[in-house]
């Protein structure tokens, strides 16, 4: 061991179809400049970024995510040598990279997404897409619901209001700040917010200077700003919070509660996690979002618009599941002339024999054309009754049209109808009808 021995390169150890040899031909192609951006000009000489990221890759490709684990493979792993240059920055170096690395990691793959697609790997043709849940790094138990704080507000304003109220010394002002006519007519329907609340404050302790033995007031004045204007305050923050959403955990705000995949004790416990998107193509990883939304229906047109953001174009076909059956997916799918191989969210639930052969199902009904009409197998006709808007939780519009039989009471099917009491109503949406 205490011999010299040839070859002196790293070069000669590294096999030549070697990962560490692909992950180096690739970073090389890549343009970089939002990496080199971030290092000012001046100084100390830094690490070579670029260097830098071929480590980061090729460690995380062999499950080495630790800065003081890839800092040692840097000293005795001669495929790090060797990708590294001889280079031995230490754990911090690593892990303030990393850190800098968090803005750009997105920029960097969809690069490598760029090449494949020009080194005819990927041709954008078929696009696999599906999602999965995977539970957040957070609290299981220390979760806030958006039903709950809303009603907690909504109590709260009552008993402002009847704070308000019971000051009779100043009323007049309060009317003019906070309870003005339209609070008046709109009622228990018109919110209070923090800065009103802050403005009542500052009226109550006008009037406790002009009249400090006033110990009611006191009294008032201390439970507004102990207790209503901090918990009006702290409401206000979790709705900004919530940002659509009904749930978020406390100790990461991102995360929402949902049910997963993995359910142990098979009681549907809701857990924090996020729901991520990937499509594919040909094995490879093509595009990647992450949502707080428990359901896939409303991940489909934020994930394709970001993969066009980042690519400049979509494929030209989308594969999905049932889980992305919707009118809003459809009509996004049109819009932009992709072939859709989506099911609708009904497919497997019609594919069923009792469902299949029911013929007093909406789906199976015949429909006059002419008439607006539709007629049911015991030649009962289930005329228009009119439309109404409909607005879905992504704030998609669509109209519903009704239609209702002349009466199913007497019907011999009418309990297969599961509409005994009264005609059957049934709706249609009006677009995918057309």
């Amino acid at each position: 061991m205490n011999q010299l021995q040839l070859p002196l390169s790293f070069e000669e150890f590294i096999p030549e179809n070697h990962l560490v040899r692909v992950v180096n031909t690739i970073v090389d192609s890549l343009e970089l400049s939002s990496l080199y951006g971030r290092y000012k000009k001046g100084g100390c000489p830094a690490y070579h970024p670029k260097m830098m990221l071929k480590v980061m890759i090729y460690s995380y490709s062999q499950k080495t995510y630790s800065s003081r684990q890839i800092a040692k493979a840097l000293r005795e792993n001669v495929n790090f040598m060797w990708i590294a240059g001889g280079n031995k920055p230490d754990f911090r170096t690593i892990n303030r990279f990393r850190l800098n690395m968090k803005d750009i990691i997105e920029d960097v793959f969809y690069e490598v997404v760029k090449l494949l697609i020009e080194k005819k790997y990927i041709k954008l043709e078929n696009y696999f897409l599906d999602g999965t849940k995977i539970e957040a790094n957070a609290n299981k138990y220390t979760f806030v619901w958006k039903k709950s704080i809303d009603n907690y507000d909504r109590k709260l304003d009552g008993k402002i209001k009847s704070h308000l109220k019971e000051i009779d010394r100043i009323v007049a002002e309060e009317n003019r700040i906070y309870l003005d006519d339209d609070l008046e007519e709109n009622g228990e329907n018109t919110r209070i917010t923090a800065e009103q609340v802050e403005a009542v404050v500052e009226t109550i302790d006008r009037k406790l200077e002009e009249n400090p033995e006033d110990k009611g007031l006191k009294k008032t004045a201390k439970e507004f700003k102990k207790d209503i204007l901090p918990r009006k305050q702290r409401y206000e923050k979790s709705m900004e919070v919530f940002n659509g959403r009904n749930s978020y955990s406390k100790t990461d705000h991102d995360a929402t509660f949902m049910r997963m995949k993995e359910d142990a004790m098979l009681n549907g416990q809701l857990k924090p996690g996020y729901n991520i998107q990937i499509g594919t193509e040909n094995n490879y990883i093509v595009g990647y979002t992450i949502h707080p939304n428990p359901t896939d229906t409303k991940t489909m047109i934020p994930h394709l618009k970001h993969l066009k953001e980042k690519l400049g174009v979509l494929p030209r076909n989308v594969v999905a599941d049932a889980g992305y059956g919707s009118e809003e997916n459809y009509e996004f799918l049109r819009e932009y002339d992709l072939g859709a191989y989506v099911k609708y969210n009904r497919f497997h639930w019609e594919k069923k024999k009792k469902n299949r052969e029911n013929p007093y199902l909406s789906e199976h009904l015949k429909y006059d054309k002419e008439n607006n009409e539709y007629i049911c197998p015991e030649g009962r006709k289930m005329e228009h009754v009119g439309t109404r808007k409909y607005v879905t939780e992504a704030g998609y519009e669509t109209i519903r049209d009704y239609y209702r039989c002349e009466d199913c009471r007497d019907c011999p099917q009418a309990e297969m109808c599961k509409k005994s009491e009264k005609p059957r109503t049934m709706q249609i949406s009006h677009r995918l009808n057309e």
